[in-house]
């Protein structure tokens, strides 16, 4: 089992991964607030903490992985309002609308996907506790969290104090004892039409106080690592850090990990603003290898451009794996020495999940391969399919098992080989048609004829 370092923005360096439990790794990932598609930003952190889930499963943990969809929320009552259709309504259709887009990614789902309308018993009672404590104060309905009672925020964003500004809006300044404070419960507001009792007043909660509750409820406190955009390390995971940490006297986690944007232009992917992809229509448009193969191709902590061109050289990279799927036979010899380049692959992952990395180990293996290949070698696909699985990528070795030539078209090809050796021309095109019926087509390479699916 490899030493697996990560990088935590918490302590601003890489720490190894030291599990509560030996052998088990819980990873709480912040899923998507439902209030209209999904776009291939919010793809992002469901196909790295997916990825990482295989890679430490690969390592021979027992990873649970965590990604919650947040279905209470400000902008879930203001495009419902906007659209004349209950709140409730509008986020059971666009959850059933993200799960049906993420499951096209191919990854298999999370194993739980917590949703806060199902967490308000928790979430009170994590409140509760806050307010117990001191912590927590009660206004007007609402109910904040008192930041000057925690004396290490900001440790996670460092950001000065004039800065942490929590962007709720200017209604509740007038409530709030301190500017930073933030809400963990809101009370109902007219033109809302869905809430929930509490010992303070009928509302609902606020969206960090969710985070904390869901992952509390499911993994614990103090698990492994939680996960999310580089844009939710402030307020949302400043904010869950501090509720946790003053509630329970526990840190909720143990590595925050955060990956970077994707951008579309100038600017980071945002369901607020008009420069979207929608995932689906991103799937669709460049299939879903060549979506994943993209997302996996620069490091995850590291900005990702969008663009077709970036798009166009993932789907090159997929079908030049596609290929070699093709030449390898499943019945073939093992090959020899090529061990070595899978485990480079899983140090690469090892070392920060570095995806990148370990995508440039798996084509030097693919170029290697393609050598014995072309110069005559018959060969199976070894650990491949360690490598690519680690992907999101193991759906390509179907191609070795549909694509393979069989023996008898193995035969017909020896038989046209033989055939124009002899410079039977006739009988050598007669095999060729032949085994294009069968839905191979000859391709003469310096290194001799092979067989390639046609089509």
């Amino acid at each position: 089992m490899r030493e697996i370092r990560l990088h935590d923005t918490l302590s601003g360096t890489r720490k190894a991964l030291e599990p509560r439990e030996p052998g088990r790794v819980g990873i709480y990932a912040c899923g998507p607030t439902v209030y209209a598609p999904v776009h291939v930003g919010n793809a992002r952190p469901y196909v790295v903490f997916s990825l990482l889930k295989r890679f430490l499963e690969h390592e021979g943990y027992e990873a649970v992985l965590v990604i919650n969809i947040t279905d209470i929320n400000d902008k879930i009552y203001d495009a419902a309002r906007a659209a004349g259709v209950p709140s409730a309504e509008l986020a059971t259709e666009m959850t059933a609308r993200y799960l049906e887009d993420t499951d096209r990614l191919g990854l298999g789902r999370p194993d739980h996907e917590p949703r806060a309308a199902d967490a308000i018993g928790p979430i009170v009672g994590l409140v509760q506790a806050l307010i117990d404590s001191g912590h927590a104060y009660p206004a007007g309905g609402d109910v904040y969290f008192r930041v000057s009672s925690f004396e290490a925020y900001g440790r996670l964003s460092n950001r000065p104090h004039e800065a942490m500004v929590q962007g709720e809006g200017d209604d509740a300044g007038e409530l709030k004892e301190d500017p930073r404070d933030f809400a963990l419960w809101k009370a109902r507001k007219h033109d809302e039409d869905t809430a929930w009792p509490a010992p303070w007043g009928e509302g609902r909660p606020g969206w960090h106080i969710e985070c904390s509750a869901m992952a509390e409820q499911i993994l614990g406190t103090d698990f492994e690592v939680h996960g999310g955009g580089a844009d939710l390390v402030f307020p949302h995971h400043e904010n869950e850090i501090a509720q946790t940490e003053a509630g329970r006297e526990r840190p909720l986690a143990r590595i925050w990990m955060h990956n970077g944007m994707v951008q579309l232009g100038t600017e980071k992917m945002a369901k607020s603003g008009a420069n979207i992809r929608v995932l689906d229509e991103a799937i669709d448009e460049y299939s879903r290898e060549a979506l994943v193969m993209y997302l996996a191709a620069g490091h995850y902590r590291q900005p990702l451009a969008f663009s077709a061109e970036a798009l166009a050289e993932a789907g090159r990279a997929v079908e030049r794996l596609r290929e070699l799927c093709r030449r390898l036979d499943p019945q073939g010899p093992q090959p020899e020495g090529l061990d070595a380049y899978a485990e480079r692959f899983f140090d690469a992952l090892a070392e920060d999940f570095n995806t990148a990395a370990a995508r440039g180990v798996l084509f030097e293996w693919v170029g290697e391969a393609n050598r014995r290949l072309d110069a005559g070698a018959r060969m199976g696909p070894g650990r491949l399919e360690e490598m690519l699985h680690a992907l999101g990528l193991e759906g390509l070795l179907g191609t070795v098992d549909e694509r393979a030539p069989d023996a008898e078209s193995r035969r017909l090809l020896d038989e046209r080989e033989a055939a124009r050796a002899a410079r039977d021309f006739g009988q050598a095109d007669s095999l060729r048609d032949e085994l294009a019926r069968r839905g191979w087509e000859v391709r003469d390479t310096p290194q001799g004829a092979r067989l390639v699916r046609s089509g």
